[in-house]
């Protein structure tokens, strides 16, 4: 059905339409398919992710088939508001259920003492490692933003349908690749601390906000191709735009910082991981530096100097020395 022939949007149209996407379709079966396969091989090899990581992924699956299917898709180039929510479903919420899946980790896992090893230095090396960097991510995902609604990309989509799909990918790709470094857990090379992940998800405000600013303070239509094959009972396009634009700041920004609570949440739970192992480090070698220079020994064990009762001795012993010589 062409999109100015769509029926006016109602509960009961909007429960009754939908559209095959074989395309997509296809794609999310070999997803769930080879998520299977890990989790099953994983299993054979003793390493598996729990029941809720796995729900999540699926539910991160099922949620991008529904969107692409349903009538938030079918819509979505018919009423600009529409496109904001399949949007925001598609570049954070199904991003955040299939990263919490941990799909690294399931293809880690899915392998012996080899395969893991290939995945480790595949993940850990150039330049898969550059790509996974979090800023790389983020300014991934910003640029996606900003060029799908601050340039004529949406009238493109008017004259090469396949461009809808581009976007659909883009979004789901961005959303993922911020996330990875913002909430994920991956066998990764960069491990983000968990006040850095706060910042990242901070950080990725930053385009929603602004594009949802530009978009309210409009006075003229932005993408005109677009509006003009909208159906005769769309609402005024600025004032579509206004809607647009509000859900794009409000909810876009409510679910980073949603997103953000979850962060703060395992901040509470791991004390320890606030700045991250690099901070640890510095922290070891800084004791190791002070104790050999005031004529000691040390050697740290696994864990944080905190909780290592060698270090924490060598650390007295140190300040007894320096006492001692103050006192000559």
């Amino acid at each position: 059905m062409h999109h100015q022939d769509l029926p006016p949007l109602d509960w009961g149209t909007f429960l009754g339409t939908w559209q095959v996407r074989p395309g997509w379709l296809v794609v999310c079966a070999l997803m769930l398919a080879a998520y299977a396969v890990g989790v099953h091989r994983g299993r054979r090899h003793g390493d598996t992710v729990g029941p809720l990581r796995m729900a999540s992924f699926v539910l991160g699956v099922v949620l991008l088939a529904v969107t692409v299917c349903s009538a938030i898709d079918g819509y979505a180039m018919a009423i600009f508001w529409m496109h904001m929510i399949e949007h925001l479903t598609l570049i954070t919420v199904v991003p955040t259920l299939l990263v919490l899946g941990h799909p690294l980790t399931v293809l880690r896992n899915a392998g012996g003492e080899s395969w893991r090893y290939a995945v480790d230095v595949t993940l850990r090396r150039p330049p898969v490692s550059w790509l996974t960097h979090p800023l790389v991510g983020l300014v991934a995902y910003g640029l996606v933003v900003f060029y799908t609604h601050l340039t004529p990309f949406m009238d493109t989509m008017v004259d090469d349908p396949t461009m809808m799909t581009v976007e659909q990918v883009l979004y789901v790709g961005s959303g993922a690749w911020l996330l990875l470094g913002a909430i994920g857990a991956e066998p990764l090379k960069w491990q983000t601390p968990y006040l850095l992940r706060l910042i990242l998800l901070v950080m990725a405000m930053v385009p929603d906000t602004l594009v949802g600013i530009v978009l309210l303070q409009t006075e003229q239509d932005p993408f005109p191709r677009y509006m003009a094959m909208r159906p005769a009972w769309a609402p005024d396009p600025l004032r579509d735009l206004d809607i647009g634009g509000s859900l794009m700041w409000a909810l876009g920004d409510g679910l980073m910082m949603l997103l953000s609570v979850g962060v703060v949440i395992g901040l509470l739970r791991r004390r320890d991981q606030v700045l991250g192992a690099w901070l640890e480090s510095a922290r070891t070698a800084t004791l190791v530096g002070h104790v050999e220079r005031t004529g000691g020994t040390v050697q740290v064990g696994e864990g944080t100097v905190d909780d290592d009762d060698a270090a924490l001795d060598a650390y007295n012993d140190m300040l007894a020395r320096l006492r001692a010589h103050e006192e000559r």
